[in-house]
């Protein structure tokens, strides 16, 4: 029998920080707006992942929300928690059923062409060293996994694009490696050859961020919960001359 996890031992101002990245709360769901640079769960870094961050909302039974997707550590943006194990459940097979409605926000360097498309390249995961990778694939290749993304230009400069994105599946790194698969690698990914400078100005992480998420709630019909973009994702964004009036 599976040991029941110990809670982690937060500092006040841990509790008090992932308190303030509250998007939406009710008695079934916890949505919130993890910070960049913040690992959703696991990793080898030996600091609290948002999964420890969790038990800042434990109950007196000693029951806490569970993340019921992840985002990448250096992806900004909403991230949803179920509060009970029914909601769990109910969310769970939502997402199987593909009944999660996922947009994020981009940036890279010049606006792809077509300005808006869908990309349906087959992407096959790989270990190299201790890292996981994903890499375009022919659909017969051995472990080749479908994949289904939606991209549109929301505004574009002379070098640099601001790009809105929607995953249809949920492969791992999908959007990056879609985009640098049409040579518009998004800013900041060194992993996938995606440019560290936008219109000169460093690109201090991955420009990636979740922006909207629509989910089935358990007590009936979707929820839309939006997080606005952070200060460094905007920053860059106006440093390339791209309009960000829309997003906040």
């Amino acid at each position: 029998m599976k040991a029941p996890r110990q809670p982690a031992a937060l500092t006040p101002e841990e509790i008090a920080a992932v308190r303030s990245c509250v998007l939406q709360e009710d008695a079934h769901v916890l949505v919130l707006n993890k910070p960049a640079g913040l690992s959703s769960q696991g990793g080898r870094v030996r600091a609290h992942t948002l999964d420890d961050l969790l038990w800042a909302f434990a109950r007196s039974n000693g029951k806490r929300p569970e993340l019921v997707h992840r985002l990448d550590r250096d992806t900004s943006g909403v991230i949803l928690a179920a509060k009970t194990k029914p909601a769990a459940g109910f969310l769970g097979k939502a997402i199987q059923a593909h009944k999660l409605k996922k947009t994020y926000l981009a940036l890279v360097s010049g606006a792809p062409e077509p300005r808006s498309g869908r990309i349906e390249t087959p992407l096959l995961r790989t270990e190299i060293g201790r890292e996981s990778h994903m890499r375009v694939a022919a659909l017969d290749e051995p472990g080749a996994q479908a994949s289904t993304s939606l991209y549109r230009t929301l505004s574009a400069a002379d070098d640099a694009a601001l790009v809105e994105l929607s995953p249809l599946t949920g492969r791992m790194h999908q959007l990056r490696v879609h985009m640098a698969s049409i040579g518009r690698a998004l800013v900041g990914d060194a992993r996938y050859g995606g440019a560290l400078t936008l219109a000169g100005a460093p690109a201090p992480r991955l420009m990636l961020h979740a922006w909207k998420l629509t989910f089935p709630h358990p007590e009936g019909g979707d929820r839309t919960v939006s997080a606005p973009p952070p200060e460094d994702f905007l920053r860059l964004t106006q440093a390339a001359g791209l309009g960000t009036q829309d997003l906040t």
